[in-house]
């Protein structure tokens, strides 16, 4: 009986072994249970997605200006229209047209030649580093004041002499992106924002005396997708940052890291299969996570009014002060710039002004996240505290740009006269994958699951000291 039992779970023994054997090998196959260099990748390669979120943001910026319009430093592309839905953006708007640049000081200073601001167009925008850090502001609420200047950005550690005249700035990386608003006011045009637009300029100081004629692109016309791509790109991306940029001692810790992936400063990026899956792995991590620092509530985002679903963004007092360099005394805010902002945002300005506001919509009045196959209302009040206009801009909650092919991307105020108006003044927008009958003007297209922000330009008093509200999204089909 007992020499039964010992052969029998002998036998048992022996076929658990060969059980653990096998499975192990399917699982170093599959990538689910392989070395421990391959856990530690997985790991360091989703904190390096959360880091390097700014930086190849930025670089998506600018490797599909120059494969997809023809860029090179020191162009200037504008938008003869504002965007609409074929363009890739994070968050952009659709009321205004843009104008920007890609500014390069390795092979020494740039100027960036901003136009006085006119009667009837200004300047809002910024001009930021490879990693974000708004650097300085254009127009009015920048160094300029409106009456336009010759900035002058010098490289990092620069030592040669600084000419007088100039507005001169010291950013910390080479690369630098110029990404501004031609804004018509006291009844300008589109057309006189379009020609204002084109009188940026950019070039090189050795070249100040006599400056090479500026190339302006027109992007209105093209397919440009700047979104960040959430594959292999996005470590090559990374790559060429690490290889480009000074070392920051904020980021000396995760440059320590980065060669167990591949990323080496100086070197190619080449990973292996096994790091390559690794990379694939922490790619859908990465961005998984910064989805849920977004939508949770009081994360990225906190109430604006206490009783109703509109946020706005959770900016710490201290950093908008100081310029949002998304560092503290103690720590470097990892999450806060991801996922809190530059995983659906760019080109915060270095003063936090009074141009504009925006109010972010993530949830109906029942408190659910918005869905693509729902219709939505939102009663936009007769008296917006808004001196300029108002706008509703409908975006994916996937890419956190536009709707793709969506035949309208938001409605604002200043298509009222194409609008249906309540008899109280009051208008009723909607959102959802079909019109409601008859209401076509006032409908905005989903398809999919999304996000909305209503921005105030020349947000009034009544917005801050909350004596207007602007009433829940609710759920009507």
């Amino acid at each position: 009986m007992l020499k039964q039992f010992t052969q029998k779970s002998f036998i048992l023994f022996v076929f658990t072994i060969m059980l653990i054997a096998v499975t192990g090998q399917a699982g170093a196959q599959n990538g689910t249970e392989e070395s421990l260099e391959y856990k530690q990748a997985v790991q360091r390669g989703t904190q390096a997605v959360i880091w390097g979120m700014p930086a190849v943001s930025m670089m998506d910026l600018r490797k599909s200006a120059e494969t997809q319009l023809g860029f090179t430093f020191n162009d200037i592309i504008y938008f003869s229209e504002p965007m609409v839905s074929r363009h890739g953006f994070l968050t952009p708007n659709n009321n205004v047209p843009y104008v920007m640049s890609v500014l390069n000081t390795k092979d020494g200073p740039v100027i960036l030649d901003v136009p006085p601001a006119s009667e009837k167009v200004i300047y809002f925008g910024s001009v930021i580093d490879a990693w974000q850090l708004p650097v300085t502001d254009v127009g009015p609420e920048g160094d300029d004041k409106g009456k336009g200047g010759k900035y002058l950005f010098l490289p990092p550690g620069y030592e040669g002499e600084v000419p007088e005249g100039y507005i001169v700035q010291r950013p910390k990386t080479f690369n630098l992106y110029v990404g501004l608003r031609p804004v018509a006011v006291n009844g300008g045009t589109l057309e006189e924002a379009v020609t204002y637009a084109k009188k940026l300029k950019a070039y090189p100081l050795s070249e100040a005396e006599n400056p090479e004629p500026t190339r302006y692109i027109n992007a209105f016309p093209k397919t440009w997708n700047t979104l960040p791509q959430y594959d292999m790109s996005f470590f090559e991306d990374l790559a060429t940052v690490v290889n480009e940029e000074p070392v920051q001692e904020k980021d000396l810790v995760m440059m320590g890291m980065l060669p167990t992936i591949g990323i080496q400063k100086g070197a190619e990026f080449n990973p292996n299969e096994e790091t390559t899956k690794a990379l694939e792995q922490s790619l859908t991590l990465g961005y998984d996570l910064m989805q849920e620092y977004f939508t949770t509530p009081d994360k990225a985002l906190v109430n604006w009014w206490s009783d109703v679903k509109w946020q706005a963004p959770n900016f710490p007092k201290a950093q908008a002060e100081a310029g949002f360099p998304m560092v503290t005394k103690d720590e470097l805010l990892l999450d806060k710039r991801a996922g809190g902002m530059y995983f659906w945002a760019t080109f915060l300005p270095k003063r936090l002004g009074k141009g504009s506001f925006y109010l972010m919509g993530l949830r109906d009045k029942s408190g659910e996240m918005f869905d693509g196959s729902s219709l939505y209302r939102l009663k936009v009040p007769k008296d917006v505290p808004a001196a300029q206009f108002w706008s509703a801009i409908v975006y994916s909650m996937k890419t956190k740009g536009f709707i793709n092919n969506a035949s309208k991307v938001g409605i604002g105020s200043t298509q009222e006269a194409d609008l249906k108006q309540n008899e109280d003044g009051t208008i009723d927008i909607y959102f959802g994958p079909k019109a409601p009958e008859g209401m076509e003007s006032n409908w905005l297209p989903t398809g999919e699951d999304f996000f909305l922000i209503f921005r105030l330009y020349g947000p009034e008093k009544a917005l801050f000291d909350k004596t207007w509200t602007l009433p829940d999204v609710e759920k009507v089909g």
